[in-house]
């Protein structure tokens, strides 16, 4: 799974980097993302005039919620969505089809449970990011909810969640864990992010793993532990 991440580059930059227009007020960067929290997504919405799609850089929170459901309380619990049955699960479904993001990410966190004697195991978290350097542009799903409680008028009434594809872990990732995040590359996001494409066997075709599987994985600090902790040292490498 994806439980956590590292999202530090400034609006402005992704914007400029992924071809997007930005408007609206920017969250602080963060090294130590979590569940229900809000991050950066690029998306394409259709634009006001008809002109055709407009990508846009928005800020979503992590934690998908149906349009269905009856409250968003259920969206901590869904960070992730598994590839292999993202357009079969009702969850994520209808998003699958015409509502597809990427969220942009430095790297992410996986935990390793720690035997100690006479002790709870522990614990130990390690980083995980491109070997190159290179920023992930984790594939995701996006979905509007609105709040029967609110007129709908009322920009209030509208809560924008969003959620991680992932799949089985390779390489470097799958030391740590059984799962790992899905990317999508730069050549293959005009694809991605058109909601026009709705074809499911070509839009799994555009998955990969991040930065081909060549992954720096790093034990860091057990801070990062704790989501009240932030900062860039918890991705810095033990010793």
């Amino acid at each position: 799974m994806c439980g956590r991440f590292v999202s530090s580059r400034r609006p402005e930059d992704l914007a400029s980097l992924f071809g997007a227009d930005w408007q609206g007020e920017p969250v602080p960067p963060s090294w130590n993302v979590a569940p229900t929290d809000p991050v950066y997504a690029v998306l394409e919405r259709l634009a006001k005039d008809g002109s055709g799609p407009a990508r846009q850089v928005r800020v979503l929170r992590w934690g998908l919620v149906p349009s269905w459901s009856k409250d968003p309380g259920g969206g901590a619990r869904m960070i992730n969505a598994r590839v292999e049955t993202v357009d079969s699960k009702p969850a994520f479904r209808k998003a699958f089809t015409a509502r597809r993001c990427l969220l942009p990410a430095d790297g992410y966190f996986e935990w390793v449970p720690v035997d100690a004697p006479g002790a709870k195991p522990r614990k130990q978290p390690y980083y995980l990011t491109p070997a190159s350097g290179e920023l992930m542009a984790m594939a995701g799903l996006y979905e509007f909810w609105r709040d029967p409680n609110v007129p709908e008028d009322d920009p209030a009434a509208w809560l924008t969640t969003c959620t991680v594809i992932t799949t089985d872990a390779a390489d470097a990732s799958g030391r740590v864990h059984d799962r790992m995040p899905l990317t999508v590359a730069p050549d293959a996001h005009e694809a991605w992010l058109d909601p026009a494409h709705q074809d499911p066997h070509a839009l799994r075709a555009l998955l990969a793993v991040p930065a081909g599987g060549e992954l720096e994985v790093r034990e860091v600090s057990t801070e990062v532990n704790s989501v009240r902790n932030n900062g860039a040292r918890l991705i810095a490498p033990l010793g």
